[in-house]
Order: structure tokens, then C-alpha cells, then sequence
């Protein structure tokens, strides 16, 4: 596949910081006329996804059929991963006693964040495929790795109270309990807040997950912008996914099997690669099966709804 005209990269970038915008003004006027938040958060996930078919539309006119089917499978996949973090989100929000009015300001700085390290993570994925083929099965592993942790049960209950660390912490340097700002004036100096604990937090917690989530975009695609684009589309509208999600937790109780299987599938096909070429198409089907059962098995199925999925 030819190289990607720079006009893609500048063009790409320029339409997030429009639909950012437009999402922006849009969550903050529904603030303002007192709006039910699961509604936005329907009404932005939307936006994003549908803006991640339409940039779809347009790889299969500028790049081809290949180019858009390599996009949407990658897309398909981080977005399905996504998920995952989701759930921690929602744990870490619970240890560091985040109020839900500020929650949003994390996740918009913690997303910021995670464009730049999985852009970073990217390249430096594709570079060691191309120069060293033993990687290949050293992510595979990472993969599957990933999928066996997803299959095992978190310990019921969520911590109550802050982490040791950040006791230990306090007798170094005194950490505010304020949520207005990241850096707080206390006492004459400035002085970090929970509040950007929170988010070092998730910005650790998303270089965890791109160790298994960037190796299985590559195993749909080795094209540097087709990887990037649709991890970005994935990773960039986790924020309204997020209080879309966390709304139907109880709901969703065996999206996990589901999160496990498309790694598995992930990870089969970086071990088979000498052997057997399984497409994009192909590829993109087999995420879009698996997820469709395990959501409807998990809206279907009677019995206990209380319990989420594993994280």
C-alpha cells in the first residue's frame, strides 16, 4: 500500500479538533439546561461513531477496499478493548473518591494523553515488526496473555479508601483532597490534588493496556496510518463510552467472555501468519460475531443482572 499524502495526517487531526469542539459545546449547553447525562452520552457516542463509519467511507474511495476494511477491523477491535478500560476507569474513579461533576475533566486529559502514547506506541510497534519477525510472537503472547487475564474474576466490591501509596506519599509531599483543579495553592506552594492522582492513574492504566491493544490492531494492519486512525477513533470517544457504558454495567455480564475471545482470535492469527492469511474482511467479521453474541446473550440471558463483567 502507497505511502499516506501528508494532506491525511493534517486532515485527520484537524476533523477531531472540530468534532471535539462540536462535543464540547454541545455536553456544555446540556449541562446548562439541566439534560439527562445518559442522553448526552448517547448523543456524543454517536457522534464519534459515526464519524468513525464516514472516515471509514472515505478510506474506501482514497485507499481502497483493503485500506477501509483494514481500518474498520482495527477499529472494531480497540473499540471492543476499549471496553476493558472502561471498567477501570470506573474502579479508579471509586479508589480515589472522584466526584462524578469532575470525572469528565480527567477523561478528557486522560484521552489527550492516550492519542499521544498510542500514536508513540504505534510506530514503535510497526518498526519492530518490520525489522525483527520474532516480535511478532512475543506481542501474540502478549495478547493471549491479555485474553486469559480478561477470563479471570476481579474480587467482588470495589476499595473504599485511598491506596497505601498515596499515605506513604502524603509524608513527602502533602497531596490536597481538592477536586477543582490539578494543582492546588496550599499553604504558599502549590500542591498536587487527588484529582491528578487520579488522572497519572489512568494514564498508567492506558500504557498497560496499549502493551495488548496496540500489538492486536497490528495484527490487522502493518499501515502506519491505518493503524493509527483507527485506534485514535477508538480511543477518543472512551469519554462519552464511558457514562454510556457504566449505565448498562449490570446489564453487559458476559461482555468479557467476548473481550477474551477477540484477543484469542487476535493473538491465532499473529501465531498462524507464516501459515494461514485470514483478511480484513474476515477479521472484521469474526469481532463483529463475537461481540453481537455476547452483548445479546448478556441483554437475553434471565437471572442475576447485578453482576458486571469481570475486569
Amino acid at each position: 500500500m502507497p505511502a499516506t499524502p501528508i494532506s491525511y495526517w493534517i486532515g485527520f487531526h484537524l476533523a477531531l479538533l472540530f468534532l471535539l469542539a462540536v462535543e464540547l459545546v454541545y455536553a456544555r449547553r446540556q449541562i446548562r439546561l439541566h439534560r439527562d447525562p445518559f442522553r448526552t452520552a448517547i448523543a456524543a457516542t454517536t457522534l464519534w461513531i459515526a464519524a468513525a463509519l464516514a472516515f471509514g467511507l472515505f478510506l474506501h474511495f482514497s485507499m481502497g477496499t483493503a485500506g477501509s476494511l483494514q481500518y474498520l477491523a482495527g477499529y472494531a477491535l480497540e473499540e471492543s478493548l476499549s471496553v476493558d478500560n472502561l471498567f477501570v476507569f470506573l474502579i479508579l474513579f471509586r479508589i480515589f473518591r472522584i466526584e462524578p461533576a469532575h470525572q469528565p475533566k480527567v477523561l478528557f486529559w486522560g484521552v489527550a494523553g492516550a492519542i499521544l502514547m498510542r500514536g508513540l506506541f504505534i510506530a514503535g510497534g510497526i518498526a519492530l515488526l518490520t525489522r525483527f519477525q520474532a516480535v511478532t510472537y512475543v506481542f501474540a503472547a502478549i495478547i493471549l496473555a491479555a485474553a486469559v487475564r480478561v477470563l479471570i474474576p476481579s474480587p467482588p466490591g470495589y476499595p473504599s479508601s485511598s491506596p497505601r501509596w498515596i499515605t506513604a506519599l502524603q509524608r513527602f509531599h502533602p497531596v490536597s483532597l481538592s477536586q477543582d483543579h490539578f494543582v492546588v495553592m496550599e499553604n504558599g506552594r502549590p500542591t498536587v490534588t487527588i484529582l491528578l492522582l487520579a488522572l497519572i492513574a489512568i494514564e498508567i492504566t492506558d500504557i498497560v493496556f496499549a502493551l495488548d491493544s496496540i500489538p492486536a490492531v497490528l495484527s490487522i494492519t502493518r499501515h502506519p496510518f491505518l493503524a493509527y486512525t483507527s485506534n485514535i477513533m477508538a480511543v477518543i470517544g472512551l469519554r462519552s463510552l464511558y457514562f454510556l457504558v457504566i449505565a448498562m454495567l449490570t446489564r453487559l455480564r458476559f461482555l468479557h467472555y467476548g473481550l477474551a475471545a477477540v484477543l484469542a482470535f487476535a493473538a491465532f492469527k499473529m501465531f498462524a501468519s507464516r501459515w494461514i492469511v485470514i483478511g480484513p474482511l474476515l477479521s472484521l467479521a469474526v469481532i463483529l460475531a463475537v461481540l453481537a453474541v455476547t452483548v445479546s446473550a448478556s441483554l437475553l440471558a434471565p437471572g442475576d443482572r447485578r453482576a458486571g463483567p469481570a475486569t
